[in-house]
């Protein structure tokens, strides 16, 4: 299996390459030369097997430069209880009749974000040495809250990395911005920006593709790389856990195998719902996938209408992590849609970048439209379904997972589609205790950040994770503040150039 660029075909790269890279040099991003089919049997085969051995198992299908020993290496590291605090590592809740919460917030971080970014560091290293690379590697990351701290956790003391990320200032909530700050680990690094997501993103991709940059990390023995989704080794351990939860839910009777499934994902940068695309057409009984979003709603009005525009007022609200307008993975979905077309991908990015703004053809567009539902709420209707949902079925949801079962609502009003649905739950409601803790009291709280993690474990009955209690102690390490302007020179001397 080789590996693409979105924006130049003739690229072919192996997977130890693309994990390295993070980025293609044209400024693309990377894809699989085709995606690999998973049969029904197979499927049936991972419902009696671990979540190591399920991902095991689906590797092999992408990462087919690396040996069993090497994939076994990376996942056996991964997915334990050493890092994730349930041996299923990605928990079902049945919420309500044919409906399911995909629980990805048993990690280290309390996010979904984890699923990826505990295995990244062993498929980076591992791929450093296939290939040789006698280089250190800096991980530049953009965060939107999430992203961060997961990417901090995984890559702390790896040997041969240094990892340095930037959030907006004011774009994170106050326990993401905790978690980030106090972080442990001699090779890490983070600075806010004063800007919102899309700044620190572009930022970091201007940084990646800056000839300056990289001439002066060539001479000093160093190369980037990224822990975003725009690095493959973070998506593809995202599919993962869509064909896992299909086999969890064929064990557990639920459904019986070749049922279709729909799935709600919300996203702001596109990448979650995309592994889920991946899932589907590598095999997986997927009808419709459910595009969910916030009120910086840019992806419901691209599905809905083809048109791609990110000129519009952005807004701070209670699912931070999804306040992206610039939502990078539609890349690779779009160069799959074309059938390979890097001048057209290249053609509409540019637009992006230089207008804000493209509109893909009428044949794209139906294409999308057959396979995705777009739609959102706002941060009124996102509390209201936490409250609904608490005061219904006694589970408590994070923000951003609310927006997910909010959206769904509608899709099944609109559609009266039954089909049963799993659901993405993104992150721990302790990970947005002010907002979750509003919603169910139905007002604002007076207490600080601990007591309502308190109140809210009160509420919920919830266990609150070890690593969000112990920051309450934990000493602040990163105070730096920077314009956007200033990321460049931020990051050269951050690394002594």
């Amino acid at each position: 299996m080789f590996y693409k660029s979105t924006r130049n075909s003739n690229v072919k790269i192996t997977s130890a390459e693309a994990i390295t890279q993070g980025i293609s040099a044209d400024g693309g991003l990377f894809v699989p030369e085709s995606i690999p089919e998973i049969s029904f049997d197979e499927i049936e085969k991972l419902a009696g097997m671990s979540y190591a051995d399920r991902a095991f198992e689906i590797f092999r299908k992408y990462l087919t430069d690396f040996t069993d020993a090497e994939i076994h290496y990376c996942t056996d590291n991964a997915y334990s209880t050493k890092n994730f605090d349930t041996e299923n590592i990605a928990e079902i809740a049945h919420l309500f009749d044919g409906t399911y919460m995909l629980e990805l917030w048993h990690g280290p971080t309390c996010a979904f974000k984890d699923m990826a970014l505990q295995i990244l560091p062993y498929f980076l290293t591992t791929s450093a040495k296939k290939i040789n690379l006698d280089k250190k590697i800096v991980i530049l990351v953009a965060t939107s809250g999430d992203t961060g701290k997961a990417a901090l956790e995984g890559f702390k003391d790896v040997e041969g990395t240094q990892i340095l990320v930037f959030y907006p200032e004011q774009g994170v909530s106050p326990m993401q911005k905790r978690q980030m700050t106090t972080q442990e680990g001699e090779n890490v690094g983070v600075c806010a920006i004063k800007g919102n997501f899309d700044d620190c993103q572009n930022g970091v991709k201007a940084i990646f593709t800056d000839n300056d940059v990289k001439s002066k990390l060539e001479s000093n023995s160093m190369m980037f790389s990224s822990a975003n989704s725009i690095n493959w080794g973070r998506l593809v351990p995202q599919i993962v856990y869509y064909v896992s939860s299909y086999a969890s839910l064929v064990a557990d009777g639920e459904i019986k195998m070749g049922d279709k499934i729909n799935v709600v994902v919300p996203t702001g940068n596109f990448g979650n719902i995309l592994a889920a695309y991946y899932a589907k057409h590598m095999g997986v009984p997927i009808a419709k996938l459910i595009c969910a979003s916030n009120i910086n709603n840019v992806l419901t009005d691209f599905i809905n209408t083809g048109v791609y525009d990110r000129n519009r007022q952005f807004h701070a609200t209670c699912s931070p992590s999804m306040d992206i307008l610039i939502s990078s993975n539609l890349e690779r979905l779009l160069y799959l849609f074309t059938g390979g077309n890097d001048s057209q991908i290249k053609e509409w990015f540019g637009q992006l970048a230089e207008t804000g703004r493209y509109e893909v053809t009428d044949e794209v567009k139906k294409v999308l439209q057959s396979e995705f539902y777009g739609g959102f709420c706002d941060d009124e209707d996102t509390k209201k379904t936490i409250h609904d949902i608490y005061a219904k079925y006694s589970y408590t949801c994070d923000t951003h997972t609310a927006v997910a079962v909010k959206v769904y609502q509608d899709y099944k009003n609109e559609t009266g589609d039954t089909t049963k649905t799993v659901i993405a739950s993104t992150a721990s409601p302790y990970k947005f205790s002010a907002s979750v803790l509003e919603a169910i009291e139905n007002q604002k709280s007076s207490l600080d950040e601990y007591d309502m993690i308190d109140r809210l474990n009160e509420l919920s009955k919830l266990d609150v994770p070890q690593s969000l209690a112990s920051l309450k102690t934990k000493e602040r390490r990163f105070n730096d503040s920077i314009e956007k302007s200033d990321m460049k020179s931020y990051v050269l001397k951050g690394l002594g150039l």
